[in-house]
């Protein structure tokens, strides 16, 4: 397991070859001073036995898919099932698990391989995917020069399949903007860009509707609080918030999500159709990088995919890929 940093100057972002993991993300914020912005760990041993999906690259297929299989093209696929019935996050040993090649690499931007053979955890074709991390640079008044913002940290993915599949990537990056060992992040406030979300069963599992969110504990087209909303009665199933918004759109001019803090904000820019959100509701207790010991509630994930279980709805947005085709997205969080 190796570990390397990329930096635009401001902000300091630690990259493992081990699972493509984000080990430390360490910017500025408005009231001086720098932070570590997400949960981790201090050892390998640690980085590879506790909380496996920690900051890594999520593959093949992020989220659930229902009872663990999926038919594509009049064949249906069996898949490892690793949460009650369902597959989730790719399966057992799936790409957080893996050693990813570093094929290349400057002082702001890591770009890392893996290959994912024909029925790995139960996937059809040989699949080779590639994920570029960039710390974009500062912005800055250009009349003044006063930074306005302190850059931010761009994901692309790239995927190639030698038959039929379907792919589904995301960063799980666990952010605490107060600081990692801080506590539990219900002051965090949080907009999203979304009309609808696509409700889900007690296992977490989408039903394979897709519902408007006015009305409902789901509409977050406005900042809300998160410790104002997410021990509501709705998220009583999941202990918190676990849930999956349909984007309004991609990446322009606007964020699809903003998370703040009072010194430090982040807004998430992505081509990705949707957004999930997790507010950590199963952290298990043990020490962090400071020591401190997390715990539930203690970071959000804002997982930028797919939707989870898309296989087996065809009302969904598609996450076939097919030979000859190429999967590219990107995400970027910007820190202002």
């Amino acid at each position: 397991m190796k570990s390397f940093s990329i930096t635009n100057g401001l902000i300091t972002v630690r990259v493992s070859d081990y699972g493509a993991k984000i080990l430390s993300f360490v910017t500025p914020t408005r009231s001086g001073g720098q932070r570590d912005i997400v949960l981790g760990f201090n050892t390998d041993e640690e980085w590879q036995t506790q909380e496996p999906y920690f900051n890594a690259v999520i593959g093949r297929y992020a989220g659930r898919i229902r009872d663990a299989r999926f038919t594509l093209d009049g064949h249906t696929y069996s898949l490892t099932p690793n949460n009650g019935p369902n597959g989730l996050h790719g399966g057992v040993h799936a790409f957080n698990t893996k050693l990813w090649d570093v094929v290349a690499r400057t002082s702001a931007s890591i770009r890392l391989h893996l290959y994912s053979p024909d029925g790995d955890e139960g996937y059809p074709g040989g699949l080779h995917v590639f994920v570029t991390y960039s710390v974009t640079a500062p912005d800055t008044d250009t009349e003044t020069g006063r930074t306005l913002g302190f850059g931010g940290l761009l994901i692309e993915y790239e995927a190639m399949s030698d038959a039929p599949t379907v792919v589904n990537f995301t960063q799980h990056t666990y952010f605490n903007l107060a600081g990692e060992g801080s506590g539990d992040v219900r002051a965090h406030e949080l907009s999203i860009a979304a009309d609808r979300f696509a409700p889900a069963d007690d296992n977490t599992c989408p039903t394979g509707q897709l519902l408007p969110v006015d009305g409902t504990p789901m509409d977050f087209r406005r900042a809300v609080r998160l410790g104002d909303r997410w021990d509501l009665p709705f998220f009583a199933p999941w202990r918190g918030i676990d849930s999956a918004w349909l984007l309004n759109y991609g990446i322009t001019e606007r964020p699809n999500a903003t998370l703040s803090v009072s010194d430090l904000t982040l807004d998430l820019y992505t081509d990705m159709q949707a957004l999930i959100v997790y507010s950590g509701n199963f952290v298990e207790k043990h020490p962090g990088k400071s020591g401190t010991l997390y715990d539930e509630r203690h970071a959000v994930c804002l997982e930028a995919q797919n939707l989870p279980a898309a296989p087996n709805y065809p009302d969904f947005p598609s996450s076939v890929l097919r030979p000859g085709e190429l999967y590219n997205r990107r995400t970027l969080y910007v820190l202002r």
